[in-house]
């Protein structure tokens, strides 16, 4: 069977050579690599990724008292009933608990390997709700919409000339774009990992590259290399050599993925059967041959969709947050076994938090919300930030019961960027309105 140059291009297209990722790899080609910073340990990062607006205001709830009487009242038919007790000392004076989806991760909190961030959200500047109405400090743009929230989140400011995914800074500022295995996404191509010199490697649930579909002919056989050499050959056009390059490129890096993957050891820790959990697999089977793909620094991106509650919320939430505490717990497990646990830090991002008030059947899109950071590294086992009072009409109530952060996102992602080896003296540069703030970073890290 022969194939001409249009046939094999479509086939590499049709393989998931994404263009971020061609685009990626021709700047590589053209410009050289570089060589990154000596930076000793290993490090990686899990971002977790809820799309549509997490209303986890019901992950951390009141068990007793006055605040859990003003909860049920604000909260009305989406009260969470027999929360799981935490045993820490709380800002509710009550007690606090998890909703019981989140039994998974329970003991992984209470082992000091979890902990929770309470009312982060996008924030220019602290902002109270006088702030809020008179308008005297800036707001981030586009509140309560899923795309303009999204990208606040995943660029870590607002949206800009030249944009590019807080991850993707982290690797450039520590001089990886050019390691293709720093920069790998279970979810294809997304905002975070997207930068002005590196996108994310694309890997599936099972850890293979997706570059291996050429639709039936196989990249290491004799006759695709053949065509590879031929076409991809030196064609004096720079488009044409950047692309041949590029290609090139792609499909070598494939190949050394593909190539350590197949000496990751067999996991004890069963992964459930979901999307998430196999992407969480994957990501811990790509930690376990980081020695073999010579990188120090690695930032992964998983995600699960689903959390934009607007109907059907009493069934739907609780589901959910099970599907995320299992997987987490898993990846928990999984690095235990590689002993590896306070080398990889995963951690919750989503659009928004949700109204407290409810609709009838669900939610509506809110502001603040709670998030999860998880590794052996984390100092676990307590709650950073600010437990929102779920009081309607309270000192951070906007109206409609959706509420003001006290942590700024920004916050969050400089604690997790300095962990990573991002210097306190650089942090600013990659997240501008820190300097907004009376500190930085929060202190979850031991």
């Amino acid at each position: 069977m022969s194939i001409n140059r249009r046939e094999f291009l479509s086939l590499c297209v049709k393989g998931s050579v994404s263009a971020a990722a061609l685009t990626s790899l021709q700047l590589q080609a053209l410009t050289g690599a570089t060589n990154a910073v000596e930076l000793g340990d290993y490090k990686a990062l899990v971002c977790v990724y809820l799309y549509g607006g997490n209303d986890s205001l019901n992950m951390l709830v009141p068990l007793e008292g006055e605040q859990r009487s003003v909860y049920e009242q604000s909260r009305q038919n989406l009260a969470v009933e027999s929360p799981l007790e935490l045993s820490i000392k709380s800002q509710f004076a009550g007690g606090v608990g998890i909703h019981p989806s989140l039994e998974p991760i329970q003991s992984v909190f209470e082992s000091r390997n979890l902990a929770f961030i309470g009312g982060v959200g996008t924030l220019l500047a602290p902002t109270t709700l006088s702030d809020y109405k008179n308008k005297t400090v800036g707001l981030p743009k586009h509140l309560f919409s899923h795309n303009d929230q999204q990208a606040a989140w995943m660029y870590g400011r607002e949206k800009q000339s030249l944009n590019s995914g807080w991850g993707a800074r982290l690797l450039e500022r520590l001089e990886l774009q050019d390691e293709f295995a720093a920069n790998v996404s279970l979810d294809g191509t997304n905002l975070w990992q997207t930068g002005s010199t590196t996108s994310a490697f694309a890997l599936n649930k099972s850890g293979i590259s997706n570059i291996n579909a050429f639709g039936g002919y196989q990249p290491r056989s004799e006759h695709v290399t053949a065509i590879m050499n031929r076409l991809l050959g030196n064609t004096g056009h720079p488009l044409s050599t950047a692309y041949a390059n590029g290609l090139t490129s792609a499909i070598n890096n494939t190949q050394a993925m593909n190539s350590a993957l197949e000496s990751a050891p067999a996991f004890i820790t069963p992964f459930s059967d979901n999307s998430l959990s196999e992407q969480f697999a994957a990501v811990a089977k790509t930690i376990s041959v980081q020695a073999k793909l010579s990188t120090q620094r690695q930032v992964f991106f998983v995600s699960m969709g689903g959390y934009d509650t607007h109907d059907n919320q009493l069934t739907t939430h609780p589901a959910l947050l099970n599907t995320l505490a299992q997987g987490l717990s898993e990846f928990d497990s999984a690095m235990k076994e590689l002993d590896m646990a306070d080398k990889a830090t995963a951690f919750t991002m989503s659009d928004f938090g949700r109204t407290l008030t409810s609709n009838g059947d669900g939610t509506d899109h809110g502001w603040a919300g709670n998030q999860i950071v998880m590794g052996g590294a984390v100092k676990g086992g307590n709650i950073y930030g600010e437990l929102l009072t779920q009081h309607l009409d309270g000192p951070q109530d906007t109206g409609g019961g959706r509420l003001i952060p006290s942590v700024a996102n920004e916050q969050y992602f400089a604690t997790l960027a300095q962990w990573f080896g991002v210097p306190s003296s650089e942090l600013a540069d990659i997240f501008p309105n820190l300097s907004n703030f009376d500190y930085t970073t929060l202190d979850f890290f031991v």
